[in-house]
């Protein structure tokens, strides 16, 4: 039996001495899509910080594993180059840089030798024109005066030409109207297929109205206390994270 795309055993992760994620255990298939939701300070973000390698994230205890090999001892590039894909809650503006310049760096760095710069435009084209990006897009400067949802975008035309095998969408929900939500939504479930495994991190149910999960996780204080279907979703929705969270000490003295 092949080994799962992501594998997390036993996570255990600290941020400036404090711990955060106290024992995560999960796994992600290719060809699937994982919800993981959470009320906010529940580790949901370091959860993905981690998984992409940033520093200021301490693994304490336990494995990371992509493709049955170990993740931890990887840079955060040298996991780019492996497959993974990180969508940003608040994408950083790169004034001076090019939607289009932007993607053919990323991609040369992806790929190495595999990249053909003769196909880049076709390409580039190709994946705006599947989004629904008016080719204007391309001329302007990395999120720079971008409306939330016109980041968004960008995040999921990204997704299309560096074709990840693990894409981690970090609250890619956040910020967005209705309208926006809906077409960021429709460009996930265009590049939903085979070959990617999704990781999707959300506060709120919204989204998933408009992307279907295969199995959803509930995150409260860096410990996942419940996993089911996309029902569990909907529970969430009508019934808060309340009845999840637990008992303060406080709240029984009082």
């Amino acid at each position: 039996m092949s080994a799962p795309l992501l594998e997390i055993r036993d996570l255990h992760v600290s941020v400036e001495g404090k711990e955060i994620l106290k024992g995560i255990s999960l796994t992600v298939e290719k060809g699937r899509l994982y919800a993981l939701m959470g009320p906010n300070g529940s580790g949901k973000s370091t959860l993905s910080h981690t998984l992409m390698g940033h520093p200021k994230y301490q693994v304490t205890q336990g494995q990371i594993l992509l493709n049955g090999n170990d993740l931890i001892s990887l840079k955060t590039d040298a996991r780019g180059r492996a497959g993974i894909f990180l969508a940003f809650q608040y994408p950083t503006a790169i004034p001076g840089v090019s939607v289009a310049n932007f993607m053919r760096t990323a991609m040369k760095a992806r790929f190495g030798d595999q990249f053909q710069p003769k196909e880049f435009r076709k390409q580039f084209k190709s994946a705006m024109a599947a989004l629904g990006i008016d080719e204007a897009f391309a001329t302007r400067y990395v999120n720079d005066g971008f409306s939330g949802g016109e980041k968004k975008r960008h995040e999921i035309l990204q997704m299309a030409l560096l074709k990840p095998e693990l894409a981690l969408l970090d609250e890619t929900d956040s910020g967005l109207d209705i309208d926006a939500l809906r077409i960021v939504a429709e460009g996930i479930n265009h590049l939903r297929g085979p070959a990617l495994g999704i990781l999707l991190i959300t506060h709120y149910q919204r989204i998933l109205n408009y992307v279907q999960p295969d199995l959803v996780h509930v995150l409260i204080e860096g410990k996942i206390i419940r996993s089911g279907g996309k029902e569990l979703a909907h529970e969430l929705e009508e019934k808060g994270y309340a009845p999840y969270e637990p008992v303060k000490k406080e709240a029984l003295i009082s």
